[in-house]
């Protein structure tokens, strides 16, 4: 018994060593990374061999930091960033029965009782010029009164651009629900990407988001995957997949560490990769031209070519990205292949 004690405090002080660890984000580098994302390339093309799953209770929820601790409603969890006013993350599971919506969006918008320090409200958002934006969409909520009342919380909220919040990031959303409809269930976690120097709005200083980000995991065997989305928070008629990246890149700009209940080598594996031909792509671009950009960006990948030239992703010896061109669909010419 004074064995299994020892090692037990052992692990407890490598978790908050882990922790501290996780909380010194180096914003120059998070500046890079960001930099990098927007930039036009072709994802890596890798085959997933994972083998089967099994169902993980709360397989949603991020690890926790210092000081944070979980929220949870009918159909969503959220942890609460008091200093900004909004969620750090909101988690919830889709499946495929739930995307049959069956009760009415609601817009009554509301203070989140169970935010300890108080969410943001109403008055915050007045005159603003910003939309109070879903972080889980009423339309992934419309299959319980109660999930489509509490999606309408203030904690579910954050200041985007009209254009951003009625275009782009709703075909983000859309896609992701026909994602859940394709793969039986998907597990999504999104939320704003909180930096210091935010401008902010309302006497509760919500700080407004420069970019959003969306992650998905499929659990579900044979194709079990997952993929990342940083979207500028302005209206984009792009194509989603100019705005794809692995879950390894949304983990170093954000610092949060996702799907940590996944065993350690299948974790790795998934949010190392990132593969867009793995996934179903129905949801419209908004424009005739982002339409043509989305097929023949698909075409391309399903032939392993392109039709354009693009710069190449990998790094030089000095850490730089590289500046050769290339038409392979991994994105890397000749020299990182």
């Amino acid at each position: 018994m004074k064995k299994f004690y020892t090692l037990l405090c052992a692990i407890l002080i490598t978790s908050i060593v882990t922790y501290s660890k996780s909380e010194r984000i180096d914003p120059a580098a998070r500046k890079t990374v960001i930099s990098e994302v927007n930039s036009l390339k072709l994802p890596k093309i890798n085959r997933l061999d994972i083998g089967k799953s099994a169902p993980i209770r709360k397989l949603e929820i991020p690890r926790l930091k210092l000081n944070q601790y979980v929220i949870t409603h009918a159909a969503y969890s959220l942890s609460y960033n008091e200093p900004n006013e909004q969620a750090n993350w909101v988690a919830y599971e889709l499946t495929s029965k739930e995307t049959n919506s069956t009760f009415k969006r609601t817009n009554k918008f509301s203070i989140d009782l169970l935010v300890k320090t108080g969410s943001a409200d109403n008055q915050d958002y007045a005159e603003s010029g910003y939309d109070r934006g879903h972080l889980a969409p009423a339309g992934d909520m419309g299959w319980s009164s109660t999930a489509m009342k509490e999606s309408f919380y203030y904690s579910n909220m954050s200041p985007q651009n009209p254009s951003f919040n009625r275009g782009v990031w709703k075909r983000a959303e859309e896609l992701v629900r026909s994602w859940a409809t394709d793969y039986k269930s998907v597990y999504i976690v999104t939320g704003p990407i909180l930096t210091k120097g935010l401008s902010t709005i309302g006497y509760n200083k919500v700080a407004v988001p420069k970019y959003f980000y969306k992650v998905i995991l499929d659990n579900n065997a044979p194709g079990i995957k997952g993929i990342g989305f940083i979207i500028p928070n302005t209206g984009s008629n792009e194509s989603l997949l100019n705005f794809a990246v692995s879950i390894d890149q949304v983990e170093r700009i954000t610092g949060i560490d996702f799907f940590p209940l996944l065993p350690d080598k299948q974790e790795n594996l998934i949010e190392s990769s990132l593969n867009t031909t793995a996934w179903i792509w129905k949801s419209s671009p908004s424009s005739s031209k982002s339409k043509s950009v989305s097929k023949r960006r698909v075409s391309s990948l399903k032939y392993n070519r392109t039709t354009t030239y693009v710069q190449c992703s990998g790094t030089t010896k000095k850490g730089l990205r590289c500046g050769n061109k290339t038409k392979n669909a991994s994105g890397r010419c000749y020299l990182h292949q």
